[in-house]
């Protein structure tokens, strides 16, 4: 039997060395897992049994041990030992290196007395004497009334979304920290598919023993809040549509004081009616464990729904880069046909019913994408589409904008859509006369700042005095269209407009020039132009250029160096500030603008194909 499981981030690893020693020398017998246990489905067999074979676990709680999943699985085990014990805190003590707690999940550990480095061994030494035994892992399932949802997969990556909410529907039990002392609502919310359901399913599973009264599932359309329960219990109320008034939204709310209370809704319309904790995409390497291959992972960018649907595909032999493919294809959304089901109407359904200029701004949106829209950009288009005062567009892009952020449907500031409400959104188009002419007005309003001329004898949507120019009649008007969007896109990606020195975000940087792949995939497809290598100057082969011996070797290089910086920042350190303090950053800064003259160079090279310039020669 293990006295101590130490459990810390590989990072920690100088600090828990020393930690280490001391407590060998007081006599302790102490399990530390020298390798990186990696995955995201669960914890080894090894440390499985090590863990059910020590008294308690010593968390070295810094900033990087919640990033690290191993250390999330063995916090939940032995966190859920104690709490099956009546106390989560009896098997589970804290080392807090920080100079704060805001880190520290769930809030039950937050407000406890954390190690001291003088008194730390005589505190565990204290503690021991009160736990005799091993812990046992595994809790009782619990009682459930009602019916749960079903679910397909692994829970995956979510590990830290299942402490937030553990700790926001038990903001009471730590009110030094958090200043409450009785119970609030807490609302789940987030796009379809996004994974609401999975979570709250998981955590009632996986914590019930915080509720001995039980676990009420329930519907919104039909709420069954328990009565009288016999102890503490966790009643879910899922799917609560946009639109119900304040009241109604109460009425799902139970009262008794022993009552928790979840709800599960797409909505930020409610953000008054108590906690709520939005669920955000899947982090990267969750991610592609999800899609099996990265192609996959980059087309749904971290929606659990579509990588669900599509990872299970590229498990059952069929090819990722075709897959990714049809995402664009005109006819049947491929994430119904793998579904079996209208699965996409779903993720627009509060779209179909939304007002006009929400559509509108939501088509404004999509033309923009991976780029976010503003009240301005909007603005500009929907008063040059229909021909507007600018005060008239102004409060009708304001009213879109707000109307399609509490449904949902687009993030708060900034205002961006998801790649699959944007695949959904097309495959449920009601007007697409409408679309295109807003879609032609948002790449007119692109370019228009610095456009002289476009395709001949045809004057790019809203642009007049357009210099004509003979082109060869062997470019097809798809290809010219084509050219022109990703002439419009190039001209507005960072490695054309140069970074300056000591200013900008180097992330946003990479995310600006890696938008570029799903763009230019896209608009090859919705021109059906494909992306093989040719000899002639083509769409296809400045576009293969472009993406294959461009882009991706400089995103090859500083991705995975970026990343791996941003994973060691401080706290309270701002990330542009975290970014100036890089060794690597005058040499990525070097490199990005090393970009400009090939960005330059396929911008000319894509002008000679529409027959659109726009203010941008091939020469730096």
């Amino acid at each position: 039997m293990w006295d101590v499981f130490l459990s810390y981030s590989r990072k920690d690893a100088g600090h828990v060395r020393r930690l280490h020693e001391e407590l060998i020398a007081a006599g302790l017998k102490v399990f530390t897992d020298e390798s990186a246990v990696a995955g995201f489905a669960g914890i080894s067999d090894t440390i499985r049994r090590a863990l059910a074979a020590s008294r308690v676990l010593l968390a070295y709680y810094s900033t990087g041990y919640p990033e690290r999943p191993a250390c999330q699985w063995e916090l939940t085990a032995a966190f859920l030992a104690g709490l099956g014990e009546g106390d989560p805190r009896r098997r589970v003590l804290v080392v807090n290196p920080e100079p704060d707690t805001a880190h520290i999940h769930p809030v039950e550990l937050r407000d406890t007395r954390h190690g001291e480095p003088e008194t730390l061994v005589p505190d565990i030494l204290a503690h021991l004497r009160q736990v005799p035994g091993p812990m046992r892992l595994g809790t009782e399932p619990p009682r459930v009334h009602g019916e749960l949802p079903v679910t397909v997969g692994e829970f995956t990556g979510r590990l830290p979304e299942l402490w937030r909410l553990h700790s926001a529907l038990h903001v009471q039990e730590a009110p030094l920290v958090t200043g409450r002392t009785s119970a609030r609502p807490v609302q789940l919310r987030g796009l379809p598919g996004i994974g609401k359901t999975r979570l709250a399913r998981e955590y009632a599973l996986r914590f019930g023993a915080a509720f001995p009264g039980g676990v009420h599932w329930a519907h919104a359309d039909a709420p069954q809040p328990p009565q009288a329960p016999d102890g503490p219990c966790l009643y879910v109320v899922d799917d609560v549509p946009h639109g119900l008034p304040p009241r109604a939204v109460t009425a799902l709310t139970a009262r008794h004081p022993l009552i928790r209370t979840l709800l599960i809704t797409r909505s930020r319309a409610y953000g008054g009616h108590g906690e709520h904790l939005d669920l955000e995409p899947l982090p990267e390497p969750a991610a592609t464990v999800l899609a099996g291959a990265p192609e996959i992972a980059d087309a749904a960018a971290g929606h659990p729904g579509a990588l669900g649907l599509l990872g299970r595909a590229v498990g059952a032999g069929q090819d990722a880069a075709a897959l990714a493919s049809r995402l664009y294809e005109p006819g049947r959304s491929l994430l119904d046909v793998l579904a079996g089901d209208e699965l996409t109407a779903d993720h627009v359904r509060d779209a179909l019913t939304a007002p006009a200029e929400a559509q509108d701004v939501l088509r404004c949106a999509l033309a923009l994408s991976p780029l976010p829209v503003t009240t301005e950009s909007a603005a500009t288009v929907l008063a040059l589409t229909d021909r507007l005062p600018r005060a008239v567009a102004l409060r009708r892009a304001n009213a879109g904008l707000a109307e399609l952020t509490a449904r949902g449907l687009l993030t708060p500031v900034p205002h961006r859509l998801h790649p699959v409400t944007a695949h959904s959104w097309l495959h449920h188009e009601a007007d697409a006369a409408r679309a295109e002419r807003l879609r032609r007005a948002v790449l007119s309003s692109l370019g228009a700042v610095t456009a002289t001329l476009v395709a001949p004898g045809i004057p790019a949507p809203g642009v007049r005095g357009a210099r004509k120019e003979s082109m060869p009649m062997t470019v097809s008007e798809a290809e010219r269209m084509a050219a022109f969007d990703l002439q419009v896109e190039l001209v507005s990606r960072i490695g054309v407009q140069q970074l300056p020195d000591g200013s900008g975000s180097l992330r946003e940087a990479l995310t600006s020039l890696n938008s570029l792949f799903p763009f230019t995939r896209d608009t090859l497809h919705r021109y059906s132009i494909g992306l093989e290598p040719s000899s002639a100057p083509s769409v296809q082969s400045v576009a293969d250029h472009l993406l294959n011996e461009v882009l991706r070797p400089f995103m090859t290089r500083w991705h995975p160096l970026l990343k791996a910086w941003e994973a060691h920042r401080p706290p309270h350190t701002s990330p542009l500030d975290h970014e100036a303090a890089w060794s690597h950053a005058d040499t990525f800064r070097t490199d990005l603008n090393a970009l400009q003259q090939p960005l330059r160079t396929a911008t000319a090279s894509l002008a000679g194909i529409s027959g659109a310039e726009f203010g941008i020669s091939a020469e730096v």
